[in-house]
């Protein structure tokens, strides 16, 4: 087994151990990258950073050294990283290198973790099959066939660079299944925390009211201790929650007798593959032989969670995305004779956006402007209020956790959906958004193939701040369903 092949967990015990150098380990994966070109998941190497890290974890290790020490991590483009291009896959940022380190980087690096470099994602994260990039298609590391399929999007380069062994672990960023979709897509672990419990300073913001970042990893344990560094109260972020981070680690403990495990009947969507629903009902199999009482409800709003989602979002991002002008950083067009400001901004911005940015920008200034802000924005806003309601009502009632399908496919071709109406493409989120949605925790995990031999993955929806519950209930599933499988080494 190459190092680069080893879980955070594994890597962690064998620096602590003094059998691996930090060294060594970043070299073996800056080595798979390189191997791994034609995945097109990494779009910005930092090797020297990396390297320097490394040093500085192996010089450190013993006392003191923190939870990521040595620990090799790819960081998505979303995220500010200082003196490094962070260009969230767009032309419209091209060259820009921030001044300072995001939060969930910063804390990262203090708790020893190695930066390898930035990971290919959908432009300003919008796109649910990594096809919206600056940089090019990210590709899946799981092939079946002549085609090139997709990682799942927006985090399509974290979820590749994962599964392919590129790097140990990842983050990614989830506004309505960001970080659920591309995992269960790529066969690992992928969890959204609660709104609030992870900073979002210096994040590139997509919809500000949805946003989270989180860790994509081999394991649930990983996830766990990746989770456990990137999480915590920020005075820079206003909606970060000040609320105690638990030892996530220490309670995976697979014990789950007697929880509740509610399973929605409006999941059950119509012409979903009959796979899905055998591995559903394969889900509530384990975690009822772990002892768990399964329980039907009922989530009555589920159903306008998209139409809402797709409302709010697009409001949001035309808002957050009004600042990328070509006045003060990023690209500027090159202007005519004659031309004024408003040329300049027009200009600027059909360039600077790719066609997925620019149709949900018009959709969001759309929705919010004077004679339609009621008839869609305000409604949406009261949608969202009764799909939390729904939620709140069923933890009220004594639900542990909520099991649902992560997906309705398995990773499809990429190109595939290219001449399709874009709902199609947005459909891909109909399991995910509502958590988003209702500012929950939500985790998938791996749990088998399909019959073309992709992986497909369950999600687990939490209660709110009980990302610790739910992982030690995404403990139990991934124990039990021994999903092991990786793909076949192509590229």
């Amino acid at each position: 087994m190459n190092a680069n092949e080893l879980t955070i967990a594994e890597a962690r015990d064998a620096l602590a151990k003094g059998e691996l150098s930090a060294v060594d380990l970043t070299m073996a994966c800056l080595t798979a990258i390189d191997a791994g070109t034609p995945l097109n998941a990494f779009v910005h190497l930092t090797p020297e950073i990396a390297l320097d890290q490394a040093r500085a974890a192996d010089a450190r290790r013993g006392e003191g050294a923190g939870a990521l020490n040595g620990i090799p991590l790819g960081i998505k483009d979303l995220f500010c990283t200082r003196g490094v291009a962070s260009q969230a896959a767009s032309n419209i940022l091209k060259g820009f290198k921030p001044e300072y380190e995001s939060t969930v980087t910063s804390k990262l690096f203090e708790a020893g973790a190695v930066m390898l470099g930035k990971l290919n994602m959908d432009e300003f994260a919008m796109g649910s099959s990594n096809e919206t990039s600056c940089y090019g298609d990210a590709v899946n590391p799981w092939k079946v066939d002549d085609r090139k399929l997709t990682p799942g999007g927006s985090s399509g380069g974290s979820a590749a660079a994962v599964a392919a062994d590129l790097c140990l672990g990842a983050t990614g960023t989830d506004t309505g299944g960001s970080i659920r979709q591309p995992a269960a897509f790529t066969g690992i672990v992928g969890i959204k925390p609660t709104y609030g419990r992870v900073s979002r300073w210096g994040i590139v913001a997509f919809a500000s009211s949805l946003d989270q970042a989180g860790p994509m990893t081999k394991t649930v344990r990983d996830a766990a201790i990746l989770l456990g560094a990137m999480a915590g109260h920020d005075p820079k972020d206003s909606t970060s929650a000040d609320i105690p981070v638990p030892d996530f680690e220490a309670a995976l403990t697979g014990d789950i007798r007697g929880k509740k495990i509610g399973i929605p009947r409006e999941y059950r969507m119509e012409g979903m593959p009959a796979e899905i629903e055998a591995l559903w009902a394969k889900g509530r199999e384990m975690l009822a032989d772990a002892g768990a009482e399964i329980v039907d409800i009922s989530l009555p709003h589920t159903k306008y969670a998209l139409p809402a989602y797709y409302v709010i979002a697009p409001a949001e991002a035309s808002s957050n995305l009004a600042r990328y002008d070509g006045v003060r950083y990023g690209h500027r067009a090159k202007l005519g004779q004659g031309d004024g400001i408003v040329d300049m901004y027009e200009k600027t911005r059909a360039e600077g956006f790719g066609k997925e940015v620019q149709r949900r920008v018009m959709i969001g200034t759309y929705v919010l402007s004077a004679g339609f802000y009621d008839a869609y924005y305000n409604r949406a806003r009261k949608v969202r209020a009764l799909i939390k309601r729904d939620f709140d009502q069923v933890f009220a009632e004594g639900i542990d956790a909520i099991l649902t399908p992560a997906t309705p496919s398995s990773a499809f071709g990429l190109g595939e959906m290219a001449h399709a109406d874009p709902v199609e493409m947005y459909l891909n989120d109909v399991f995910t958004v509502t958590v988003n949605l209702a500012g929950l925790p939500g985790i998938s995990v791996p749990v088998g193939l399909d019959a073309k031999g992709l992986p497909l993955g369950l999600q687990l929806i939490g209660r709110p701040w009980d990302e610790a519950g739910l992982l030690n209930h995404a403990h139990v599933l991934e124990q039990a369903a021994g999903f092991v499988e990786k793909p076949r080494k192509w590229w």
